[in-house]
């Protein structure tokens, strides 16, 4: 049987998800008897540029390092950051050599997600969001969309096994598919179906755009499921949604004028920000997909800055090793670690580990308090 085309933990752990020449260097290096310490520093850009993003995929890069002689400070889970360095490693090249082309790519795609993410959460702040995104990456990294969407702040996402990875229960009612297996003209059968199988932790959102006009299936579902009836969700495809507004709209007035005030409406299908920041008003929760998977990744680099104590960079790059600090007006700074930081300044890099060992634990719930504080500071 054909197996899946895709890396495992102990092939990345052993530093064989690397470019051909790192191996090749470390094969030069050991040959000529060279293996100096060295300081390395994780960045986007050198100077600040007044766009700010979102720092996340430190979990795995620590994991990366874990048990390997070296000393890594990072920026912490859902940070912003705007130039200057985001992680700095410190020690024998030849033990780091290998790693860089899996943690640049842990903290590249990561962040790119997470910060479409936080747009996402800012335009909509005080509505239900949801990652649906996991259908637009490869299965293997579906955990890493989900993570960077609780990063910005998200409700929660739709993906099972990213549910096992993260300890967090999946959500998620039914698809068109389930409507139409039921077939045209038996919407009923299926709500009523579904309402019945489900446990009653599972939310009462009846899909409502399936075989015929919105307004239609929400009534018809209202008339269905009676009480136990909490949402109706739209998904309507984008050729046949006009002014999506004015749909929702129309369905919260006829659904108050009956007096339903308690069904709540739950839109998705291709919202980015702009949408939701429009949408906000009408409805009470968003599934956001492809808004955050087709975000670009951070073009993160690793480069030597010191070599042996020495400060040294390749040209375009600022040798020596830096500090980031978040200043009391929200400016992000950046100085060599050893000169005097601004005023009223706090530090952004801190241990991640020591020797090898990870010194830092990772709790969601701080990430996502993080990054919206963070948001507010410097006016993301």
């Amino acid at each position: 049987m054909a197996g899946f085309e895709m890396l495992d933990a102990e092939t990345i752990q052993s530093g064989r998800a690397t470019d051909a020449y790192f191996l090749r260097t470390e094969e030069t290096l050991e040959h000529a008897g060279k293996n100096p310490r060295v300081s390395l520093e994780v960045t986007a850009d050198q100077f600040p540029t007044g766009e700010f993003e979102v720092f996340a995929g430190v979990k795995d890069a620590a994991a990366l390092f874990e048990g390997m002689n070296v000393d890594v400070d990072a920026l912490r889970e859902g940070q912003l950051f705007d130039g200057g360095p985001v992680m700095r490693i410190r020690g024998r090249y030849r033990t780091i050599a290998r790693y860089e082309t899996a943690l640049l790519g842990f903290l590249s795609q990561a962040a790119g997600f997470a910060t479409r993410a936080l747009r996402a959460r800012l335009a909509a702040p005080d509505t239900h969001l949801y990652s649906f995104g996991s259908r637009h990456v490869h299965p293997a990294i579906a955990p890493v969309v989900e993570r960077s969407a609780l990063i910005a702040g998200f409700d929660g996402f739709s993906h099972v096994a990213a549910g096992d990875v993260l300890d967090r229960a999946a959500s998620g009612t039914m698809p068109h598919a389930l409507l139409l297996v039921f077939g045209r003209g038996n919407q009923e059968e299926a709500w009523v179906a579904f309402n019945d199988a489900m446990d009653p932790s599972v939310p009462r959102i009846a899909l409502c755009d399936t075989f015929s006009d919105e307004m239609d299936e929400v009534l018809r579902a209202v008339e269905s499921l009676g009480a136990d009836l909490e949402s109706v969700r739209i998904d309507t495809t984008g050729s046949r949604r006009g002014n999506f507004q004015h749909i929702l709209k129309e369905l919260r007035w006829e659904l108050d004028r009956r007096g339903r005030d308690d069904v709540d409406i739950f839109a998705s299908g291709g919202l980015g920000a702009a949408e939701l920041a429009t949408l906000q008003d009408v409805a009470s929760g968003f599934g956001v997909g492809s808004y955050i998977t087709d975000a670009d990744p951070v073009d993160f680099a690793l480069d030597i800055v010191s070599v042996e104590g020495e400060s040294i960079s390749k040209r375009g790059k600022l040798a020596g090793r830096k500090a980031v600090y978040r200043t009391a007006t929200g400016e992000h700074a950046i100085r060599l670690i050893d000169h005097e930081p601004p005023a009223d300044a706090e530090p952004l890099l801190h241990p991640l580990l020591r020797s090898g060992e990870i010194v830092r634990e990772f709790d969601l719930t701080s990430a996502a308090r993080r990054a919206r504080a963070d948001a507010a500071t410097v006016g993301f």
